[in-house]
């Protein structure tokens, strides 16, 4: 095997657990560089939880490696990271990222007051060398404008990592795939290939977003009344062809929400939205006008509670109240874990007589990533010594994996791997090493990694089963009670016996406390632990519940 100091050293610390957190450390020697800095965003499994981060304390203890963190494109779950990682470092590290994905960026890092940020722009096409690593940047179609995936050239082997990508033949920007630089890397020789896996188990090709545009432009066309269209702030693709269609139509858009105001306001100063001043008015200005005259473009599309469509839909909009008449197009598709809050968002809207558009009735969303067909050809263009699965779960990963075999990647050339462990090439082949430190962040409100797995535990069965206080009061000489013990519940549901409970549960208390005197205890936490599990056992025995119990021994 090579020595250790020819090794190219692959670590993704997130993305191959679900959709979200993408961060890929590539370590050679005494450099490294990151490519994504990403988030998740919490479900009903992390109450209280306001962003999830991938643990980056591998790079932060080897910081004085950095040498670049590279950003794909714009999206939050490949830049949400960005702010939190370079708030740990004691030193500058340049950040690339195309003119959109930049821009974006900049108004995360003013949020967290982060000023003297070392911004590099690069554009598919472009080259930078950054120590032993060199980068080639290719343009790829997502989501979002101005994606790019990149071909890193090592003294190890050649790397390319894809970003998020699908191979759309009529791009609302006209910006293809950059075929023949991926072509140009297979002629290079590609050692491994780093390919977005979302869509792995989707058969055939992901339709264009331009196949949105005739579903949008008929149903705000036709809608008699006023128009609400939700959809992701950052996919500018389709808010443009959401803005195309009103203005078509007749209509002036009202932008609501604060993130698609930033995100409109960000793409339209860049030249990635094209709409005229006089085609955008204030909500103020939307009750002058007939409201067949009126598009409101918001946020909300995934059911955030906080979000424009979400406070419109509950009727506690600022300027925006949902009438009877008004037609709802949410232009998204839930992403997983999101789509109990969805369901409760369009109920809400058809309650208060909107007609809700949403991908299960007509055609108006499609995917930014490419289906199995698009990846089995990205396979074929690059043909790669050894493939490597990313960003996705792990069934997708497995399928991506399965498709490699499928166009005659090797088998043991396949590495379906997890996040933390460590993938080492070298000319003279790959092999999987040792794993590293790895794991989650949990953001709540200012506190970052303040919140634990004990903290979420308890909040869960807080929100599953309730609390119970169990107050006692003893008396300080002698040991026993001064008072009958007070129980205090919340959220637990007794139903109508629960006198008759509450009243076993003293006698049950004084009858513990009384063994635990008799037996000598004296030690508070003894006793507590006593109360706790006395407790316990009775009300699993009548509720089938498990609530925090908390003990209160009062000494008087």
């Amino acid at each position: 095997m090579a020595k250790k100091a020819s090794r190219l050293r692959i670590i993704p610390l997130g993305g191959l657990d679900g959709i979200g957190k993408n961060m890929t450390v590539l370590e050679y020697g005494d450099d490294m560089i990151v490519i994504d800095a990403g988030i998740m965003f919490p479900d009903d499994d992390h109450p209280g939880v306001d962003l999830i981060l991938p643990d980056f304390s591998y790079i932060v203890k080897r910081q004085e490696k950095l040498r670049a963190i590279v950003i794909t494109h714009g999206h939050e779950d490949h830049t949400g990271a960005l702010p939190y990682l370079l708030k740990t470092l004691d030193r500058r590290v340049p950040v690339l990222g195309t003119k959109l994905t930049l821009g974006l960026i900049r108004g995360k890092l003013e949020e967290h007051k982060l000023k003297k940020v070392e911004l590099q722009e690069i554009q598919g096409g472009s080259h930078k060398s950054v120590g032993p690593f060199s980068f080639d940047f290719f343009a790829v179609n997502h989501s979002i404008p101005d994606g790019v995936g990149v071909f890193v050239r090592t003294p190890a082997g050649n790397v390319v990592h894809t970003g998020d990508f699908k191979l759309d033949q009529t791009p609302i920007d006209g910006r293809l795939v950059d075929y023949g630089a991926l072509t140009k890397f297979c002629e290079i020789g590609v050692d491994l290939l780093m390919s977005d896996s979302t869509n792995a188990e989707t058969p055939g090709v992901t339709r264009s977003e331009a196949s949105v545009g005739p579903a949008l432009r008929d149903i705000i066309a036709n809608a008699e009344h006023r128009v609400i269209a939700a959809s992701f702030s950052s996919h500018i693709h389709r808010v443009q062809q959401i803005c195309d269609a009103a203005v078509a139509a007749g209509r002036k858009v009202v932008v609501a929400g604060r993130s698609m105001i930033t995100n409109m306001r960000i793409a339209r100063e860049l030249g990635y939205l094209v709409i005229d001043d006089s085609d955008i008015i204030e909500a103020s200005e939307a009750s002058a006008l007939p409201p067949d005259k009126v598009l409101v473009m918001c946020t909300g599309s995934q059911g955030e509670p906080l979000s424009a469509l979400a406070r419109m839909a509950n009727g506690d909009h600022k300027t925006v109240k949902v009438e009877r008449g008004d037609t709802v197009v949410i232009a998204a598709t839930p992403v997983p874990g999101n789509e109990k809050a969805v369901n409760r968002i369009i109920n809400r809207l058809a309650k208060a007589g909107a007609t809700v558009a949403h991908r299960g009735t007509v055609h108006v969303h499609v995917s930014g990533h490419g289906a199995s067909e698009e990846l089995k050809l990205m396979l074929n263009l690059v043909r790669p010594r050894f493939f490597m699965p990313i960003h996705g779960e792990t069934r997708h990963l497995v399928a991506h994996g399965l498709l490699a075999e499928a166009v005659r990647v090797p088998k043991e050339n396949v590495f379906v791997l997890g996040n933390g462990d460590c993938l080492e090439l070298s000319k003279s082949g790959a092999r999987i090493a040792e794993s590293v430190e790895h794991g989650v962040v949990y953001v709540d409100g200012l506190g970052v990694g303040d919140v634990g797995q004990v903290v979420l535990r308890d909040r869960r069965v807080l929100a599953q089963d309730g609390i119970a206080t169990l107050v006692v009061t003893i008396d300080g000489q002698t040991g026993r009670l001064a008072s009958d013990p007070e129980l205090i519940t919340r959220g637990l549901a007794f139903g109508p016996e629960e006198n008759d409970l509450l009243a076993e549960a003293q006698a049950r208390i004084v009858r513990t406390l009384a063994k635990t005197y008799n037996g000598g205890a004296t030690d508070q936490a003894v006793i507590k632990k006593a109360m706790r599990d006395s407790l316990s056992q009775l009300l699993w025995e009548r509720t089938r519940s498990r609530p925090m119990i908390i003990p209160v021994i009062v000494e008087v």
